[in-house]
């Protein structure tokens, strides 16, 4: 009976660490893809403020 609580506690256990770990990782994804976007439209937007001057 033990083990086998023992057992779910730890699939459980690992269940939630993944989850955790997948919010975390599209997190810091979503960021990282943010900042490039910015990073390139003000890029862009600066090389056609130039050609236009």
């Amino acid at each position: 009976m033990a083990k086998s609580a023992a057992k779910a506690a730890a699939k459980s256990a690992a269940k939630v660490a993944a989850k955790v770990a997948a919010k975390a990782a599209a997190k810091q994804a979503a960021k990282a893809s943010a900042k490039a976007a910015a990073k390139a439209a003000a890029k862009s937007a600066a090389k056609a403020a130039a050609k236009a001057s």
